[in-house]
């Protein structure tokens, strides 16, 4: 095991990432990750150990994922080890519980912090551009947790997160660079009107409001609808843009909406 997380430590890639789903250990002198041959007194590599392998590590970004009972104690000084607390930089410690707790069990063959991970990585903890980070896959577990009585814990030394994964995002890069055409500047209202509402139109069999639905307004209107689902943008007075835009009133960038306009204006997205 500890020749393994040399290996996956070694070298000078862009991303280390080590993770480990077992047994945990805590004694007076530290903590452990536990192998099917511990035995009394060698439980297995010690926690300070594998923050020492990972510190010396060349590697760009060095991610530790443990799920294990007593798993927050990674990085945890000790009397004996009065300097296991210090992170470098580019170390990222993410725990599934905290030092004197114990991991939840299996459920459908996964423990739950292991369900809860597999979940983030494949998308739930993605931001709006598709891209997962170890903050947003602690930030989704952390949220996930929170009825239970296990609380994970999350360390790190970075200036940045590194994306660990990419998919699909929730919506399209193109629709997300449109942002600076419907707002000019991100701390003002985008205004609306019932043409916006594909179905204000006069085929359509229902009570329609003049301005009628128009192409160019009600492809603009999907792309505020999309960017509203993922919290980018919300209606001005009302609880729905349906309404706003059939009230004539508008749609407003939220903080979160301002810093990815921010990012399309700079051309950094």
């Amino acid at each position: 095991m500890k020749r393994a997380i040399y290996d996956c430590f070694s070298g000078d890639e862009e991303i280390a990432l080590f993770y480990f789903s077992g047994h945990g250990f805590i004694d007076a002198i530290g903590g452990y990750i536990a192998t099917p041959d511990y035995s009394q007194d060698d439980f297995g590599v010690s926690m300070y150990e594998i923050l020492e392998i990972v510190n010396q590590s060349g590697c760009r970004n060095k991610v530790v994922i443990l799920d294990c009972c007593h798993a927050g104690f990674m990085g945890t000084a000790t009397a004996s080890t009065p300097t296991a607390t210090a992170i470098k930089e580019g170390v990222t410690i993410l725990t599934s519980s905290k030092s004197n707790e114990t991991s939840l069990q299996e459920i459908g063959g996964h423990s739950v912090f292991t369900a809860l991970l597999l979940d983030a990585l494949r998308g739930g903890s993605a931001d709006v551009t598709g891209y997962i980070t170890p903050g947003g896959i602690y930030a989704y577990i952390d949220k996930a947790l929170g009825p239970w009585k296990q609380r994970p814990v999350f360390k790190t030394n970075v200036t940045r997160f590194s994306s660990l994964r990419r998919v699909t995002p929730q919506v399209d890069i193109s629709i997300l660079r449109r942002i600076i055409k419907y707002f000019p500047s991100p701390d003002i209202e985008c205004p609306l009107n019932p043409s916006f509402e594909q179905t204000n139109a006069i085929d359509v069999e229902h009570v329609v409001i003049e301005p009628y639905a128009n192409a160019e307004n009600v492809g603009a209107f999907k792309d505020l609808q999309k960017m509203e689902s993922v919290g980018l943008v919300v209606p001005c007075g009302e609880e729905h843009m349906y309404f706003a835009a059939m009230k004539f009133k508008s749609c407003r960038l939220t903080s979160a909406g301002q810093h990815y306009w921010r990012l399309v204006h700079d051309d950094i997205l």
